[in-house]
Parts: structure tokens; C-alpha cells; sequence
């Protein structure tokens, strides 16, 4: 058996897709293990009572004119250490009262986050949408019918401070080429 066969058959599969060369445990010494993100806090920016802005477009892939305004409250209460939270809503508008409340749950071993809506009306718990933070911005996906079509779901949690933050709700129809607007909430603090 040729021994050097494998190895010149590595190396030349290592070059071929440009992966860094080494040999041996020598190139491993040298290597950093990357630590990986423990995003079970990384909802703790929520924690209290905030006063919630809601725009929402009722028509969103036909020009997105069609727009309602709400303002409310938010009440997020950790649970689990934070690993989980209840966020509740109170919300009044053009549509008149609504409730709801979001459950959030962090799965530790794949290190993401599901956020599932629930309504009061139906009290029917939403397809979760899944995702983790990076970079002080979430990113969370799922899928759901608007119009008795499926869609793609992106909800992005932004521009975080102590004081204030954002939660956007995008659909596509497309398979995430393109997106349209559906929610937005800006969120601002209560002493």
C-alpha cells in the first residue's frame, strides 16, 4: 500500500477548493478555537414595559398603501433564568382593541430562538419563527399563508438600546428575493 497516495490526494483536494494547508497536529497548534455565541440573554434588552407603535400593511404586495396605525403597551417578563420570556401586548387603533402575547424559547443546543404569537381572539399559537441575534440584530424565519398562498416570514429585531428598539415584520412571495413590509413596531421605555 502506498502511503503517500492519501496524503497527496488531501493535499491536492485541499489546494483544489483553496482550504488552508497544513500537515500534521504542527498547523492545529497554532489554531484558535472559535467560542461559540450562548445567546440565552440575548432577549434580556426587553425586560419591562414598553410603549409600542404599530404600523401594519393590510396590502403588502399591492403597493403597501393600505395602512393602519396602533399604540400600545408591551410587557416583557423573563422565565427559565432568561432563557425564555412572555412578552404581553395591549394595543388600540383604526382596528380598535387587540391583544396578544409572544412566547420566546431558547433552544441551547442549537443555539437559536423561536418566538411564537399567540391572539387572544383565537388563542391559536402562530408558526414560530426561528432565528438568532448576531451583531446586536435578530434575524428570525418561518413560513406562513397570507391569501391562501404560502410565504417566506422574516422578523427582524433592530437598533437596540436600553431605551428603545424596533421589530419589523417582512413577507416574501419569492423565495426571499424580494421583500414587503407587513409590521413595524417601534418600541421606546416606560418609567
Amino acid at each position: 500500500m502506498n502511503i503517500r497516495a492519501p496524503l497527496a490526494f488531501g493535499l491536492a483536494l485541499t489546494v483544489a477548493f483553496g482550504l488552508p494547508v497544513g500537515i500534521g497536529r504542527a498547523a492545529d497548534t497554532n489554531a484558535v478555537p472559535q467560542m461559540l455565541h450562548d445567546g440565552s440573554h440575548d432577549f434580556d434588552f426587553a425586560r419591562g414595559v414598553w410603549h409600542t407603535h404599530i404600523t401594519r400593511v393590510l396590502d403588502p404586495f399591492d403597493g403597501g398603501t393600505h395602512i393602519t396605525t396602533s399604540d400600545g403597551t408591551k410587557t416583557a417578563t423573563p422565565i427559565w433564568g432568561g432563557r425564555g420570556w412572555i412578552e404581553e401586548l395591549q394595543v388600540d387603533g383604526q382596528d380598535g382593541h387587540w391583544q396578544g402575547a409572544t412566547v420566546f424559547l431558547y433552544n441551547a443546543k442549537s443555539r437559536q430562538w423561536s418566538q411564537s404569537y399567540i391572539d387572544s381572539d383565537t388563542a391559536e399559537v402562530g408558526t414560530p419563527e426561528i432565528g438568532e441575534f448576531k451583531d446586536g440584530r435578530g434575524e428570525f424565519y418561518a413560513t406562513e399563508k397570507y391569501k391562501d398562498r404560502n410565504v417566506l416570514v422574516r422578523g427582524i429585531w433592530s437598533d437596540i438600546t436600553t431605551d428603545s428598539h424596533r421589530y419589523e415584520i417582512f413577507f416574501s412571495q419569492d423565495g426571499g428575493r424580494t421583500w414587503a413590509a407587513v409590521f413595524k413596531a417601534y418600541l421606546t421605555r416606560m418609567k
